[in-house]
């Protein structure tokens, strides 16, 4: 091989892989086929769903939007926690969320959460008998 071929190969080699698509090389999730099947509605579900919708809204494929949090979604969400530079933990955190403009949702009730906080003994009113000494 002439040193100017080797130059001629060198030189092109760049442009052959630029042609594999751009969007691929940046967009790993593409890799993961879309999901199908039907996902078991959980108390989650929604918020997962507006995830995903706001990834796909940024330009990257979650996947579609069913409220699933499989591979696709997790490895979308991992390259844009890199694309803004919020540790790539691919977890919905506070801070990929304000990133995201996603608000978490409320805990489900089924997850024992209350609006309320428990009110404590010393809280409670006394009653009648109670605040008496001596009653």
């Amino acid at each position: 091989m002439s040193l100017r071929s080797l130059a001629f190969v060198v030189l092109l080699a760049p442009l052959a892989a630029s042609g594999a698509g751009a969007f691929t090389s940046l967009h790993p999730e593409e890799a993961y086929p879309d999901p199908t099947g039907t996902v078991s509605p959980d108390p989650y579900s929604g918020f997962i769903t507006k995830v995903q919708e706001k990834l796909r809204e940024l330009g990257f494929d979650g996947g579609p939007p069913n409220g699933d949090f499989g591979p696709k979604t997790q490895t979308a969400l991992t390259q844009f926690q890199l694309s803004r530079n919020v540790p790539a933990s691919g977890q919905l955190d506070d801070q990929t969320l304000a990133e995201l403009g996603v608000q978490r949702d409320a805990a489900p009730a089924s997850a024992g959460a209350t609006t309320e906080p428990a009110a404590s003994s010393e809280d409670k009113p006394q009653s009648d008998t109670e605040a008496k000494p001596g009653g």
